[in-house]
C-alpha cells in the first residue's frame, strides 16, 4: 500500500480515536479534563504518521469535537486546544524522525512537545483573552490542572510508540541513524 495513503489512514484513525477517547470520561469532567484524553491519539499520530498529520490533526480534533459534541467549548477553549493540539504533533513527529532511532528519543520528543505545546496553548489563550489570562491561570491551565493527564502521557503513549515501531508500523517515518 502506498506509504502516504496509509499515513492518511492512521491518522484519520486516530481523529477519530480523539472523537471517541474523551467520551470514555465525559461522564465526570474534571476528570477528563484533567487526564486530556484527545491528545493521546494526537501525540500518536505525530509519531506515526509525521509532523504534518500530527499537526493537521492536532488542529482539527478540538475544533471537530466542539462542532459535534460542544465539547470543549467552541469559543476560546477549542481554538487555543487547536493550536496546543497541532503543535504536540508536530514537534512530536518532527523530532522523533530527526532524533536517534533510540527508545529515550520517544520521551525526548513527547516531553518536548509537551511543553511547546502547552506554551502555544498560554499564547494562544493570551491572544484572545488578552491581559485577563493571567501567569496564574497559564499556570494552573498548563501545569497544576495538567498532571495527571502529563503522567499519563508519559507513562502510556512511549510504550505504545515502542510497540509500533517494533511491529513496523512507525518504520518509513523515521531517519535511520548509521
Amino acid at each position: 500500500m502506498n506509504k502516504n495513503l496509509k499515513r492518511m489512514i492512521y491518522a484519520a484513525l486516530c481523529l477519530a480515536l480523539c472523537m471517541v477517547l474523551p467520551l470514555l470520561t465525559g461522564q465526570i469532567p474534571e476528570i477528563g479534563k484533567r487526564l486530556s484524553p484527545m491528545h493521546i491519539p494526537v501525540f500518536l499520530c505525530g509519531f506515526l504518521c509525521g509532523w504534518p498529520w500530527g499537526l493537521i490533526v492536532g488542529a482539527t480534533a478540538p475544533i471537530l469535537r466542539s462542532a459535534l459534541f460542544g465539547m470543549p467549548a467552541m469559543g476560546p477553549d477549542a481554538f487555543s486546544m487547536a493550536f496546543e493540539l497541532a503543535a504536540y504533533g508536530a514537534v512530536a513527529g518532527l523530532l522523533y524522525r530527526v532524533l536517534p532511532r533510540k527508545p529515550w528519543s520517544v520521551y525526548v520528543s513527547l516531553i518536548v512537545a509537551m511543553i511547546v505545546g502547552r506554551l502555544v496553548w498560554g499564547a494562544a489563550k493570551w491572544a484572545m483573552l488578552g491581559p485577563s489570562f493571567t501567569l496564574r491561570m497559564f499556570l494552573a491551565g498548563a501545569v497544576v490542572n495538567a498532571i495527571p493527564g502529563i503522567i499519563l502521557h508519559i507513562v502510556l503513549i512511549p510504550p505504545i510508540v515502542l510497540a509500533l515501531n517494533k511491529a513496523g508500523f512507525v518504520e518509513n517515518n523515521r531517519r535511520s541513524t548509521p
